[in-house]
């Protein structure tokens, strides 16, 4: 088929709608939870006008070409678009955008979720309490970080996300370090951060909460000698990219208690965590849900078919990466 619109995992109802009355073919991957294997990705794909893609989809030279001629546009169905070759596709004409602004909130949520069950020790109570076991009140039971008490969040990479993280911690009296262009700024500025080199943040932080792009920089980004420098009571949130942090590295930080725990809802081989993270009490794991409330999903999904729609007429799309 050619001129058709590949979808690599059905849409919620409202954006799905909206892609069908574009009025061209649509071919949707049939499981709705597991993506397309590579073969099946490189056959469906041929003769595409359009693809919208999740991070789980690898677009490179080969699925470029697997397209034929006729493909317009690559519409990623998340912020992060590290899972396409950007300069490849442009070489070829092909508009690549993302889906930025309208999941800033709910991943903002989800961070500062994971702070609070990280430094309260909540999940951790939570699985204790299940095993049955005795117990009873004492003054040293589950004792973890008072955020509110004037607490350190360490924030590297003050974009959007990063910003609405802030915002949630100006609320909680922390004070707040940050990384990033933005990190100087007004806005930031009104609300108490204070912008440091990573080396400061890293020492100072009770808190660090990853909110940078995954790029060939932020590659490991977190690792050993990161994560030595860090307080020994000190816990580090990932709700980026999985492969900015050294899970190896991690896990041995971890085990040897340099620092006190984690909270993670990307890793660096997804979907398969560290097998060793599994196992630690001192862990809060995620299977990549940050964006995950229903408001969000739809409207991320929406702003993916916004943009096919305005490439497949001829306009500017929403929110272009390149081409």
């Amino acid at each position: 088929m050619t001129g058709h619109v590949y979808v690599s995992r059905r849409l919620p109802a409202a954006p799905m709608t909206a892609l069908e009355s574009l009025g061209v073919p649509i071919v949707v991957h049939p499981d709705p939870d597991w993506p397309p294997s590579r073969g099946e990705l490189l056959d469906a794909v041929r003769g595409a006008s359009a693809l919208v893609t999740l991070l789980t989809e690898r677009v490179d030279t080969e699925l470029l070409k697997a397209t034929g001629n006729a493909l317009q546009i690559v519409a990623n169905c998340a912020v992060g678009y590290d899972n396409i070759d950007v300069n490849a596709a442009s070489s070829r004409g092909v508009v690549v955008t993302n889906t930025p602004g309208v999941l800033d909130e709910a991943t903002a949520d989800c961070a500062f979720g994971l702070i609070l069950a990280t430094a309260r020790r909540l999940v951790e109570a939570d699985r204790f309490m299940r095993t049955g076991k005795e117990w009873i009140w004492a003054p040293q039971s589950f004792v973890g970080i008072d955020v509110s008490a004037g607490a350190t969040l360490g924030i590297v990479g003050l974009g959007r996300i990063g910003m609405a993280v802030a915002r949630r911690a100006h609320a909680f009296n922390m004070r707040i370090l940050a990384t990033g262009s933005r990190a100087d700024n007004r806005e930031a500025a009104a609300f108490g951060v204070q912008a440091v080199e990573i080396g400061t943040l890293l020492r100072e932080s009770d808190i660090v909460s990853l909110h940078c792009p995954l790029t060939p920089d932020t590659r490991h980004l977190i690792g050993a000698s990161e994560l030595d420098v860090m307080k020994a009571s000190s816990i580090l949130v990932n709700t980026a990219r999985g492969p900015i942090v050294d899970e190896e590295a991690l896990v041995e930080a971890l085990e040897g208690r340099i620092i006190a725990g984690a909270a993670l809802d990307v890793y660096e081989q997804e979907p398969r965590p560290h097998p060793r993270l599994v196992k630690l009490e001192n862990v809060v794991l995620l299977p990549h849900i940050a964006s995950a409330g229903e408001a969000t999903r739809n409207a991320m999904c929406q702003l993916a078919v916004d943009n096919v729609r305005a490439v497949l007429n001829g306009e500017r799309p929403p929110t272009p990466v390149a081409g």
